[in-house]
This record gives C-alpha cells, structure tokens and sequence, in this order.
C-alpha cells in the first residue's frame, strides 16, 4: 500500500520503492510520484495529476483515494497510470505557489525564471513524464487529464481548458469530459505553457485541464460534489463503459484574447469576487491601463480567470466566444 499523500505532506519515502499488488505493479518514482502498469496488455496510457497549485485540495484528494481503491482491490487497472503531486512544497504551504506559478513553467519555459525549488520540480516532472511515456507500450493512446479548482466561484462551475493543437480533438477525450457532468469546454487559440500543453504537444497525449469548483484547504472539501468526475476517471482506469451524462448539453468555448496586465495601473471593470465566465457586451470596457483600454469588440463575451493580482506581464483573463 502506498498513500502518495501522506508521504508527500510528511515528506517521507516509502519503505518500499516499488512493489505488486493485485493486478498490477508499482514503482515509486520520487515525491508526489507513483507509476502503476497492469500486469496484462494495455491500449492506454495516462498521466493523471493534481496539486500544481498546491492549494487546490480536492483534486489532490481525489486522487489518493482513488490510489487507496487501487491497492484494496475496490478498484481494477487497466491502463497504465502515473499519478502526480505536482508542487508538494506549495501543497504542504497551503499555497497555490511559492515564488511563481508552476503551471506557467513547462516546455521549457522554467529555463526563463529565476532557478529555485519550484522551477526544478517543473523540470523533473518534464523528464519523468518524458520517461514514462517513451517506456509505455509504443500502440497505447496517451491520455493526461490536469485537476485542478478555480480561485474564485463559477457561473458555469466545472469545466475544461483544451491545450491548442491544430490537429483533431481526440474524441474519446471529449467524450469523457462530457461523461464526467462538466458544464463547459475550453479550446485555447494558442500555445501556453501548462503541463497539459507540454504532453500534448511533446506527446501527442490527449491532454485537458479540469476545473472542478473552488478551492478549499484540505479537510473543507465535500468530494461528493465531484463524484461525476470521479466515477469518469475510475471507468477510465478500468477501461471500463463511461458513465452516462445527467446533465444537458455541454457548452463550448474558444478563447478569442487574452487580457495582459503591462502596467501596475491595470485595473479589471468587474467587482474583486466576480465569477468565472462573467459577460460583457460589445462597447463594454474590460479592462483599463496606460497602455491601453480593453473593450469587448464581439456581440458578447465571456471573461476566465480574471485576476488583476497577477505579476505585471502576465496574463489577467481569457476573453470567450460561445461556439454554437
């Protein structure tokens, strides 16, 4: 039995560093980092992660009790999964971060910071990914499904963030999406440089990032409020049927903009606690600066992310058009 949260909190190394249980082995890769392969052929292979923003509790909860099913047999393998921890210094902190937002660290872009804790783990997690798929079984599909929770509430309260590819979605991704109750999809018009981007792009994983509700700190969250996406992930694992929407009919989005905060003048025109997926009409002024307003050039839009706290050349919202 390996609790990879415990571990992680206490910074604690496992008596054993890699094992079998039934159905499947297992090899502890370092902090925050468990792979497991089934002992029979797989035709996926997923790298399953939470804990980027290390205040972002309920995934990273979810993730241990679904190892914790693994190892007790309540749950049966059928891919090949790495689950990861993705900051364990800022989720022991209670912290989405320490000194800079991890997961605008990947494919490279660790390289342009300041060298520190959270850049070496932005690197390390690169090469064990690297690792793990390049030894997966050549013909497995690969997956990577990012949890995370939003900083502030949401209109549409869960949904998920596609890395911009020029090739097709993959389909059994949107389907399990869909299965997993979300109320929207994302499509970004650009590269970034998040985890799910680096394994989309170096990989040709179908990648998504999860945003499921608000953060909480460990204890304060009701997991029942995800247990759509629980249930999705589990039949995922077991290469099992997915589960059956209960919901309508998800919307869809594709980022349009994104708003830049280049001065310590940027102000957003919404109120400090306005929800994900706020809207603003054509002519509506967005955001002011010195160099320059932003006004909404669309019928409607959409606002995501909006935080005007951000360092002064980053990104402070994503503009939204619905696709019909």
């Amino acid at each position: 039995m390996v609790d990879l949260l415990t571990l992680t909190l206490e910074q604690q190394v496992p008596v054993q560093m890699q094992g079998e249980s039934a159905g499947f082995t297992w090899q502890w890769l370092g902090e925050g980092l468990l792979q497991c392969t089934p002992k029979t052929s797989y035709v996926k292979t997923m790298v399953l992660s939470a804990g980027i923003h290390g205040n972002e509790t309920a995934p990273i909860e979810l993730l241990s009790q679904i190892i914790h099913d693994l190892f007790t047999e309540r749950l049966v393998l059928a891919v090949r999964v790495l689950f990861v921890l993705g900051n364990p210094e800022a989720i022991r902190h209670g912290a989405r971060y320490l000194e800079n937002d991890m997961n605008r660290m990947f494919c490279g872009a660790y390289q342009n910071l300041i060298q520190d804790q959270e850049t070496e783990r932005a690197a390390h997690l690169e090469q064990v990914t690297t690792q793990f798929f390049e030894q997966s079984q050549p013909q497995a599909q690969r997956y990577h499904y990012d949890l995370h929770t939003a900083i502030r509430a949401s209109l549409l309260p869960v949904f998920a963030l596609f890395p911009y590819q020029t090739h097709a979605y993959d389909e059994f991704l949107i389907q399990s999406l869909k299965a997993a109750d979300l109320d929207a999809l994302v499509y970004h018009n650009a590269a970034g440089k998040t985890f799910t981007h680096f394994t989309a792009e170096k990989f040709q994983a179908a990648s998504s990032t999860l945003e499921l509700g608000k953060a909480k700190p460990f204890g304060a969250n009701d997991l029942a409020e995800f247990a759509s996406t629980d249930l999705m992930l589990r039949a995922v694992l077991a290469d099992q049927a997915l589960p059956a929407r209960l919901k309508g009919p998800i919307r869809q989005f594709k980022v349009v903009d994104s708003v830049l905060k280049q001065s310590d003048d940027f102000q957003l025109n919404l109120s400090a606690d306005a929800p994900n997926f706020s809207t603003f009409q054509k002519g509506e002024l967005i955001a002011t600066q010195q160099a320059g307003n932003y006004v909404a050039h669309d019928q409607q839009v959409w606002i995501l992310f909006p935080n005007p706290n951000v360092k002064t050349g980053l990104r402070a919202g994503l503009i939204l058009k619905e696709i019909k």
